[in-house]
């Protein structure tokens, strides 16, 4: 008889690893995920599409505490439950009815970036690596027995969304490694030491904000961290915010040309491009650069950014 489970899932992350249970013979008898809300950027793939397409019953609940989720869990009488990308924390009493237990796709390589956007704070703090872990869950998060991990690399210019698209496969792959033992009653329960490990909370678009001041490869970390579809790096000048969409960190030296060596920190444009100062003299090229008004994110040139700083200062 086919394993049964409850998925709560999200995201790419969602979408891959419920098509992997599905493949791999999974009886998915509830789908529990999120309403889509209109004031997100909506650019992954939807879990409630992925499960209609399949005849799978799918509930939108606001709160994960609810009596009433509760009861159409355990009405399911699942073997597992499983959460991937799911926004909630999962009360513990909850978890309990799986009766082969519940486990939590990571984006990272536990016990290092525990907590919110993972692949986000990697990519910030300048790691070379990250990954996907199945583990356990448990009551604190990202907390529980290790499964299985897949790490990816980390490049230099790689922005966090080019490095979320190799998670969410490498995601899929440690899954669908695992899958078969995890039925089975096979599957390795590895210790997942906190103490070696590190948690990092959730993050607001105001923590884009650009401090010129700060080195170059910090601003740079900045920049690729939270490029669109993320909200983006930004700076605001008389006035007007400005994000930088796309950049790349130049070598030490001066900036552009020996006249310029003296600016201070901050965005500026020469010969026709921008390009940002930092704290410690090195440069970062910017290669698109958008204004944010009114909801829009237009893409602007080094001539109709000059106008718009002199529009705004002009009284």
């Amino acid at each position: 008889m086919k394993p049964r489970a409850v998925v709560f899932a999200y995201h790419n992350v969602g979408v891959r690893c419920l098509q992997v249970l599905l493949a791999g013979g999974v009886d998915v008898a509830l789908v529990v995920t999120h309403e889509d809300s209109a004031a997100e950027n909506i650019w992954f793939g939807s879990v409630a599409a992925v499960a209609a397409e399949h005849g799978i019953p799918t509930i939108t609940p606001a709160d994960p505490k609810s009596a009433e989720l509760r009861e159409a869990v355990s009405r399911t009488q699942p073997d597992f439950i499983f959460s991937f990308y799911y926004r909630h924390m999962l009360p513990a009493d909850l978890l309990a009815i799986a009766s082969r237990g519940a486990y939590n796709m990571h984006g990272s390589l536990l016990p290092k970036y525990r907590g919110r956007v993972p692949t986000n704070w990697a990519v910030l703090n300048g790691e070379n690596e990250t990954g996907a872990t199945l583990h356990e869950m448990a009551a604190k998060p990202d907390a529980g027995a290790i499964v299985a991990q897949t790490p990816v690399p980390i490049l230099p210019d790689d922005t966090a969304a080019q490095v979320f698209d190799k998670v969410t496969v490498a995601a899929e792959q440690t899954l669908w490694r695992v899958l078969p033992a995890l039925i089975k009653g096979e599957a390795p329960h590895l210790p997942n030491d906190l103490a070696h490990g590190s948690y990092f909370g959730g993050r607001k678009p105001e923590d884009g904000r650009i401090d010129w001041s700060q080195p170059a490869q910090r601003v740079y970390n900045l920049i690729r961290a939270v490029a669109p579809p993320y909200p983006g790096a930004f700076t605001d000048i008389g006035g007007e915010r400005f994000i930088v969409a796309r950049a790349r960190l130049e070598g030490p030296g001066v900036p552009h040309t020996a006249s310029l060596a003296d600016l201070p920190p901050g965005l500026h444009v020469s010969d026709n491009a921008f390009f940002g100062v930092c704290g410690d003299g090195r440069t970062v090229a910017i290669s698109e650069l958008r204004h944010q008004r009114d909801g829009d994110q237009p893409v602007v040139t080094p001539s109709q950014f000059v106008q718009l700083i002199h529009s705004s200062r002009t009284p």
